[in-house]
């Protein structure tokens, strides 16, 4: 193994000693990396000394671990120009074909150029928590717990690698300098709205979140360079000039991939629909696992987020029951079509969300039903209300069909990534995707809409019925 990626560092030591070389690459790097922290200390003293007017020290303790994250990711977020031109670059620039023409191997290559773009962003980033920990220590005595240090450098670490690996994937199959910086939005919008949200837990000091959202970086970082290893070619690299959209030939390898060998509807449902449900077997599997530990999660939490005992008791529960059910649609159309389309936006933003993250974010989007049910079942026990009578009465009738439909949808989702992370076999990375698309549309018409409208159903006409029967007795 050794053997194998000593190679690889060879490229990269090559091209870390060129970048360090070239004073237009240290020089903003070193600038930005040494004046953001001090500007980012100056704003903190100012938050700090404004706030304890009004007495409000909570907000200065949170916001000072809020600017040291922000130092390790401004950084990065400059330095992404790196990997950006880390193939097409240098084949605007003429200088890739006697790398491209040396004994390593595809991956080597890859790896070592992957490598070489993210250790000056990292050491960029490390520099400016270095010196922000200093200088805020130096004027405020503020000193970092140690479990919350290593969390910000570990966010600091696979922000950039999930960055930097994205950006490489986009520099080794764009055409151009100007298209590669154009697809970038894709990674830093993303990443900037993760930031936020990674703000809001630091403000509340749900620090314990963080681990979840570290562990799903790495697993996106893991994709993102399982994509471009198996998607990278010399050979296309220096052959490809120009990319054009071509919409009539997209539509058209969908159709042809939707449709199959079949001549007529039923031919399709019987060949296609088994075809496509053997394919994501393994995907199918994994979501049965991932929604289980859902509802673990989901179970787990109930201590954490307790509820009243008094909102269990059987009178009051009954008249707010009865309350609620005259509130909501049930028992008509109205309400069936309501949370028909309610869940096929939920499958909808999960499908959105999977394409950008290789299925990841879609399949967090579908925990979130059973995670509830989890955390519901744990609440009624300690209420003295029988979990099983609880699933009975209010998940298992429209669950039926619900959960096999998310089953299936979030089976879909993974196997539509999973296209650009597993060798195309010949096809390209368009055509593998389309063809990906193509599995997830025959799932969602063939199987998950048609199962939503009959737990749509059942959740408005029996569901209801069977918990006033189960809470009257």
């Amino acid at each position: 193994m050794l053997t194998d990626l000593k190679p690889a560092l060879i490229i990269t030591q090559r091209e870390v000693r060129d970048q360090f070389r070239d004073w237009r690459i240290i020089f903003p790097i070193l600038v930005l990396t040494l004046f953001f922290p001090l500007l980012m200390n100056f704003t903190a003293d100012l938050v700090i000394n404004f706030v304890q007017r009004y007495d409000a020290q909570i907000i200065a303790d949170r916001l000072i671990p809020f600017l040291l994250m922000i130092v390790g990711f401004f950084p990065i977020s400059v330095s992404l120009v790196i990997a950006l031109e880390s193939f097409v670059g240098e084949k605007e620039r003429h200088s890739i074909e006697p790398l491209l023409s040396s004994p390593l191997t595809d991956w080597q290559l890859y790896l070592g150029k992957l490598l070489a773009s993210v250790i000056p962003p990292l050491v960029a980033s490390y520099i400016g928590i270095a010196v922000y920990l200093v200088s805020v220590f130096r004027m405020m005595g503020w000193i970092p717990e140690g479990v919350l240090l290593f969390q910000i450098l570990a966010l600091t670490t696979v922000q950039a690698l999930v960055m930097v690996s994205g950006a490489v994937v986009i520099s080794s199959l764009a055409t151009s300098v100007r298209a590669a910086n154009l697809l970038a939005s894709f990674i830093i919008i993303p990443m900037a709205l993760l930031i936020q949200a990674e703000s809001i837990m630091m403000f509340w000091a749900r620090y314990e979140i963080l681990w979840w959202v570290i562990f799903g970086q790495i697993i996106i970082t893991i994709l993102f360079i399982r994509a471009g290893v198996s998607h990278f070619v010399r050979e296309e690299l220096l052959g490809r000039d120009m990319d054009t959209l071509n919409l009539k030939w997209a539509m058209r390898t969908f159709w042809d991939k939707f449709t199959g060998k079949s001549s007529s509807p039923i031919e399709w449902y019987q060949r296609e629909i088994g075809e496509t449900l053997n394919r994501i077997k393994i995907p199918s599997f994994l979501m049965i696992l991932v929604l289980f530990m859902a509802a673990l999660i989901g179970a787990s939490q109930a201590r954490n987020y307790s509820l009243p005992v008094e909102l269990f008791n059987p009178s009051n529960l009954e008249g707010d029951f009865m309350q609620g059910l005259e509130s909501l649609p049930f028992f008509s159309i109205g309400g069936v079509s309501w949370i028909w389309l309610h869940n096929l936006r939920a499958i909808g933003l999960a499908t959105l969300l999977g394409v950008f993250s290789f299925g990841v974010l879609g399949v967090v989007v579908l925990m979130a039903p059973l995670a509830m049910v989890g955390y519901f079942n744990v609440i009624v026990a300690g209420a003295g209300v029988s979990p099983i009578l609880f699933t009975i009465g209010f998940v298992l009738p429209h669950g039926i069909l619900e959960i096999p439909a998310i089953i299936l949808t979030g089976a879909s989702i993974l196997h539509m990534g999973a296209t650009l992370i597993a060798p195309s076999g010949g096809n390209t990375i368009g055509e593998a995707w389309l063809g990906g698309l193509a599995d997830w549309a025959k799932i969602m018409l063939a199987l998950v809409i048609p199962l939503l409208l009959g737990a749509a159903v059942l959740e408005i006409f029996v569901t209801p019925t069977i918990a006033m029967l189960l809470l009257g007795s």
